[in-house]
Order: structure tokens, then C-alpha cells, then sequence
């Protein structure tokens, strides 16, 4: 009789990281040990088909993977949401697991990983939608929406549950926009609450903090402070979450070019902000540091960290993209992605992920149609 042998979980690791992650999600099943191995980050960034940026032009969607060496990929379109030419992508929104794509009347719910993508609808015609990201609340998927009239005369944030497929409304006390007191920029999702970059139009300097909404009071509130803010304004100042419960900062100078890295100290606890603190984690002061946001569109550039490497991918003043690894306060390669990309992407990071998009579920939208 043969003797059946163990094989060591190092080499069932090495298998597993070269299997297609959409067979990755029906071995969950297998034992707990494979399903805690495909929730590490650590097994999804050392995976042979990860990647972590990902770049929209009118027509192609590119996947960008750093380690190692910069390689470039096209991604098919064979999806819903992602089929229509052009494809008229307004903006890319990183919500950790899952991509969220703006389109001019809704949005596709993505994750690129897997090759999942869903449409959403929006429910109104006349106003403006900044669709900020993703939340999940008890396993419970909803995506936060704010919608305005062009004049500012009529604001509402919005939630839509991917379950029952319905939006719910709350009225706003507090703006996106330009023309009232406080701006909000793009928001970064964790540990299911999404969180905002905001400013006082009527302070000089400029007063930034990070804001979170209440649901319950229907109002934005302070969470804490940032360590910093712009001196000028293509400075980029880009919010990020780092290490999967922390924020980290990205500041760049548009005069000295020089690039400060900014983490908090401690996890994040969503419930009390005021005992957040920040550290310089990382800074870049060399003479040939590119500008991260060109002067044309004023984009703010995509990033994430790694150890004490930083990989950016920003557009410069013609339009061409970028892949920038700086460490030990150096420039360590850039690589201009001209000859594949074609010019202006739109560009984000993304945190490959087993997460699958979530699903309408048709059993409980038919007992709420009855009620």
C-alpha cells in the first residue's frame, strides 16, 4: 500500500499563488487554512497575476503590476459596464476590494481581479453624482453617492444597498463643491466608513482635516486633523490607506518638488478620532524628483507603499503616464508607459482581492416589493 505524504504548506502556497484567482474563490471551501490564506494581503500581492495600478483611456483598460520589473497588460472588456465604446469612464475610485468607476448616468461596480463587474443605475437625471466609494456594514454592501444641481441649490447624499437594490436619501448640510464653505475631495474607505479630505474655502491658509458623515445626523463631522496641507494649489495631497487599518498622506511641493510620506501611528478606531497622531514615515528630497500632478488637468497622482518603497503613477504635462519607484530618498526608475498607454488615462491604485461583487438579492427585494 502506497504511503500517502504531507505536502508542505510552503509549496501549496507557491501552487496556489500561480492558480487563476477566479478558481481561487471556489477553494475557499476547502479547509479554514485556505480561506485565512486568501484574505492575507500578503498572498494577493505575492500572487504571479497581481497588479496594482490600473489606467482607463477611451477604449482600453490596462493593468500595471510593479515586482519585478513594470509590466503592462490589457484587460478585456468583456464584462457588463465595461462593453461600451467609449467607455466614457469619469473617474476611478479605490475602494480597497472593489473598483468604483463613474460613468455619466451611474456607475460599474468592479473587481478587475476576479473579472466581475455590475451596473448601476442612477436615480436622478438632473444633478451632478460624485460616486465617493463603498462601505460594508455587517457584511452589508452600500456605496455613498452625492448629488448636486450645478448651482449648489439642491444637495443630497445618497446610499444605495447592493442587496435590496434601492437608494435612500439624506439631506445635506455640508458640501462637494467650491461655492459653499467647506470642499470635500476624493474619499478613502476603511473598516467600512468612508472618510474625506476636507477644507474651509474661508480660512487663510487653508484649514484641512478629515472628515466622516454621520448617517444619523445627516451632517459631515470632523474625525481629525492632517499633518498638513497645500502650500500651493497643484500641490498633491493624496490620502491613501496604509497597512490595511491606518491612513498614510502623500504631499508633494509643486516649488521644491520635494515628497513627504505621512502614516498615523496607531489603528484607526472609527468611533473617536481625536487621539490620532501622525509621523513623517517617509521623505524625498532629491534634485530630480518628477512633479506628481501636471499643471494641464491638475490630477492628483495614485500611490501606495510598500516597506519603505514608494511606487506613484501620475500623468505629466503631455499627458503621458508614469511609473515612478523612489526609495532611500531616491529615484530608483521611472517608466514612461507611452508606447502602450495612450495619453490622459485615468489611473488608480488597486489592492487585489478575493472580494466578489455584490449581488442583488432577489429574495429580499420581492419581500420588500410586497410590504
Amino acid at each position: 500500500m502506497t504511503q500517502r505524504k504531507n505536502v508542505p504548506w510552503e509549496m501549496i502556497e507557491e501552487i496556489l499563488s500561480r492558480v487563476p484567482p477566479k478558481a481561487l474563490v471556489r477553494f475557499r471551501a476547502v479547509s479554514k487554512q485556505w480561506n485565512a490564506l486568501f484574505d492575507d494581503k500578503a498572498f494577493m500581492n505575492n500572487h504571479k497575476m497581481t497588479f496594482r495600478f490600473i489606467l482607463v483611456t477611451k477604449r482600453k483598460i490596462y493593468s500595471v503590476s510593479i515586482d519585478p520589473v513594470v509590466v503592462v497588460r490589457e484587460l478585456p472588456l468583456g464584462t457588463p459596464g465595461l462593453r461600451s465604446y467609449p467607455l466614457k469612464f469619469e473617474s476611478l475610485v479605490d475602494c480597497n476590494d472593489l473598483l468604483l468607476c463613474r460613468k455619466e448616468r451611474g456607475a460599474v461596480v468592479w473587481n478587475p481581479w476576479l473579472g466581475q463587474s455590475r451596473w448601476i443605475g442612477s436615480n436622478v437625471t438632473d444633478s451632478h453624482m460624485e460616486f465617493d466609494g463603498i462601505v460594508c456594514d455587517n457584511k452589508k454592501y452600500k456605496m455613498v453617492v452625492f448629488s448636486y444641481t450645478y448651482d449648489y441649490s439642491d444637495e443630497i447624499w445618497t446610499t444605495y444597498d447592493f442587496s435590496l437594490d434601492v437608494w435612500i436619501d439624506y439631506n445635506s448640510t455640508t458640501s462637494h463643491g467650491s461655492e459653499n464653505d467647506v470642499s470635500v475631495e476624493t474619499a478613502v474607505s476603511l473598516n467600512g466608513t468612508l472618510y474625506w479630505v476636507c477644507f474651509s474655502n474661508k480660512t487663510d491658509p487653508l484649514c484641512y482635516d478629515i472628515s466622516k458623515f454621520n448617517f444619523s445626523s445627516e451632517e459631515l463631522e470632523n474625525f481629525c486633523n492632517l499633518p498638513c496641507g497645500r502650500n500651493h494649489d497643484a500641490d498633491a495631497l493624496v490620502l491613501r490607506v496604509f497597512r490595511e487599518d491606518r491612513f498614510s498622506l502623500l504631499k508633494q511641493c509643486i516649488v521644491t518638488k520635494k515628497i513627504d510620506i505621512w502614516v498615523t501611528k496607531d489603528k484607526i478606531n472609527s468611533e473617536d478620532g481625536s487621539n490620532v497622531g501622525w509621523m513623517n514615515y517617509m521623505s524625498f528630497s532629491s534634485p530630480n524628483l518628477p512633479a506628481l500632478v501636471e499643471t494641464v488637468r491638475f490630477s492628483q497622482p495614485s500611490y501606495f507603499i510598500e516597506g519603505k518603497r514608494l511606487a506613484v503613477c501620475s500623468c505629466d504635462n503631455n499627458g503621458q503616464a508614469w511609473i515612478y519607484l523612489l526609495e532611500d530618498d531616491k529615484l530608483i526608475s521611472k517608466t514612461c508607459l507611452d508606447d502602450v498607454v495612450s495619453r490622459w488615462p485615468l489611473h488608480c491604485t488597486f489592492v487585489p482581492s478575493l472580494v466578489q461583487v455584490p449581488a442583488r438579492d432577489e429574495r429580499k427585494k420581492l419581500v420588500q416589493l410586497q410590504v
